[in-house]
């Protein structure tokens, strides 16, 4: 998935209530002044107050992707030092503030780009100031050059190809980079139209060389793995989402087959241990099944948990793997 500018709600640990609505409400409006934040006294430094200010900075932050930043103008208002309002948001959210708002900003950018205007006016818009400035970002963010994405990916070669598995129906895709989707389901039909709503405009072909091409080959590869517990292929993968999570979709490709570990593992061995839902969320924003093992991802008393493609197909896999020590 994408970056969008929710992605701080799907992210936030540790807080079982919503923000506080009217205190976001009475926060100053963010446009040429410089970011403000609802100021903390030492002595109401309780940790519920720390978190709603916490979340006040996220949303002012989403809310306004364009407006200044410093941590020093954060950290004077919070009363605290700039690390520790570093250390505290990063372990609420997953991210740091800046990753935060610049996550924001290029979700901007996308909405104005898919509503039609320029690169140049979604540029400016969205506060990036240059173009410099756009075209440094990773291209995973985007997956392609700001103006494909534009439209709706017109220009990207996508290949594609689906059959039945042990699994049910398994649509792969791929671009000059690597697999970009890689789902179950129990229809071609659906798969192919979740891959058109990826890439509404992209140059979708499917695979015509049944016998020798490449991405074929891959396809192959995965079901025999899953029919014959073959070793699952090392792939090339074009991921495509925030830093926080393909943090943890790198870190899933390094475990092994027949491993398993909970969720909170997950957010320690990624250094975040206090970032469990984020780390959940990430897993469950994969697109690319098998390849990125976020079924060997468990809750904490070692139940199943979820899975984008099922609980049914995510035992399964599970059973596979052990079958297979």
């Amino acid at each position: 998935m994408g970056v969008d500018v929710q992605i701080w709600q799907r992210a936030r640990i540790g807080v079982s209530a919503a923000p506080d609505l009217g205190m976001l409400a009475q926060l100053p409006k963010l446009q040429s002044a410089p970011m403000m934040t609802p100021a903390v006294s030492a002595a109401s430094k309780t940790p519920a107050l720390i978190h709603d200010a916490l979340l006040a900075l996220a949303d002012a932050l989403v809310r306004n992707p364009d407006a200044a930043f410093r941590l020093s103008d954060v950290s004077a208002r919070f009363g605290v030092t700039e690390s520790q309002v570093q250390r505290r948001f990063v372990a609420a959210f997953g991210v740091s503030p800046r990753a935060l708002q610049s996550a924001a900003r290029m979700g901007k950018f996308k909405s104005a780009l898919r509503a039609g205007q320029s690169v140049l006016t979604a540029m400016l818009e969205a506060g990036f100031g240059s173009t410099s400035r756009v075209y440094s970002v990773p291209e995973r963010s985007l997956g392609m050059a700001p103006s494909r994405y534009a439209r709706g990916g017109a220009g990207e070669q996508i290949s594609w190809t689906s059959g039945a598995t042990s699994l049910g129906e398994l649509l792969l895709a791929a671009t000059d980079q690597g697999v970009c989707f890689a789902q179950f389901d129990d229809s071609a039909e659906s798969l192919f139209k979740q891959l058109q709503q990826e890439f509404p405009n992209a140059n979708l072909a499917e695979s015509a060389a049944k016998n020798s091409s490449e991405l074929q080959q891959w396809w192959r590869a995965i079901d025999q793995h899953l029919r014959q517990r073959q070793p699952l292929p090392e792939l090339p993968i074009d991921l495509r989402g925030t830093a926080f999570q393909i943090k943890v979709w790198r870190f899933l490709q390094q475990t092994h087959s027949g491993q398993t570990l909970s969720y909170s593992e997950l957010a320690e061995q990624i250094a975040h241990p206090k970032a469990v839902r984020a780390a959940a969320s990430a897993c469950a924003a994969n697109t690319v099944a098998l390849l990125v093992p976020c079924h060997r991802v468990l809750r904490a008393d070692g139940g199943l948990g979820g899975y984008r493609w099922g609980i049914a197909r995510k035992q399964q896999l599970l059973q596979h793997e052990r079958a297979g020590l």
